[in-house]
């Protein structure tokens, strides 16, 4: 089970010796316009690097936008993830900048054929630039984009047609999923199956908030129990694969993330234990 490497954590994180099985971070902190700069925030980097595998995260490639890939910022992404070790990166599906503004957020694309195609060949570019495979991570919107024709695709659909035709991998969003159905009154284990989780490589869990309505993906809390069945549900059709505790917003004290860390790591165990149960009585 990993973390987010945070700077609230930067002084007990080197030192800690509770379980943890590799960190993530968000390469916009290390590379590009806001990177950190040496001294500390380096040493701790350092320091992590030489304890744990280190994946990083992105937030900002806008993968479904119109604007061209950012080549010089890919070439020093591509050099911190060599510098990691990364067997692959992640980043959203969705956009996040237009005209060479910034959003400052993951917004939704058209679930249609040419968003597809769109999204499809800019994942396959990033790739071939990085020199290692993409995940595309699904997110959590709070309004569906119109489609021109009205020829639209749900968004288990839009997804699984962007990963098979870019040949991808999906970071398979555990919150996102009950966030979207409760917001848009789906069946939270229907889109989970409707997503490709067969190609899932990473898994993450989150809690959100409640605002009026709507449910609110803001990284700031707990997991919730239901977000908790539903990811038993995704070990059970992906297997046991990586799983990450996402807290962004309001971080707490380090030992109370390694709390959900380590539930996340009981639930994985047992998921893990009935699928090896299950596979030996059938042989």
């Amino acid at each position: 089970m990993g973390i987010g490497l945070r700077r609230r954590h930067f002084d007990e994180l080197p030192r800690c010796e509770r379980e943890l099985d590799f960190l993530e971070l968000c390469p916009e902190n290390f590379v590009g316009a806001g990177a950190l700069r040496g001294g500390r925030d380096r040493r701790v980097l350092d320091a992590c690097i030489e304890r744990w595998p280190i994946l990083a995260h992105g937030v900002s490639m806008s993968l479904g936008g119109p604007d061209p890939l950012d080549r010089g910022y890919i070439r020093a992404l591509k050099g911190l993830l060599d510098r990691l070790d990364a067997p692959f990166y992640t980043d959203h599906l969705c956009f996040v900048s237009v005209g060479g503004r910034s959003s400052q957020d993951l917004l939704p694309i058209p679930f249609c054929e040419a968003a597809v195609h769109h999204c499809a060949r800019r994942i396959r570019a990033l790739a071939d630039q990085l020199e290692r495979p993409v995940a595309v991570e699904n997110i959590s919107y709070y309004a569906q984009m119109p489609v021109p024709g009205g020829a639209g695709m749900g968004e288990g659909e839009f997804v699984r047609a962007v990963v098979e035709e870019a040949d991808c991998l999906l970071l398979l969003d555990v919150n996102n999923i009950y966030v979207n159905a409760v917001n848009h009154d789906e069946d939270a284990s229907e889109s989970l199956r409707s997503l490709p989780v067969e190609r899932s490589c990473q898994i993450h869990l989150a809690g959100h908030v409640r605002e009026g309505p709507r449910l609110i993906d803001h990284h700031g809390a707990p997991v919730c129990d239901a977000v908790w069945a539903l990811y038993r549900e995704a070990l059970a059709l992906a297997g046991p694969i990586p799983t990450l505790i996402e807290w962004d917003t309001a971080v707490p004290a380090l030992d109370v993330v390694l709390d959900e860390a380590d539930r996340a790591r009981a639930i994985w165990r047992e998921v893990r234990a009935a699928r090896s149960a299950a596979a030996e009585a059938s042989a």
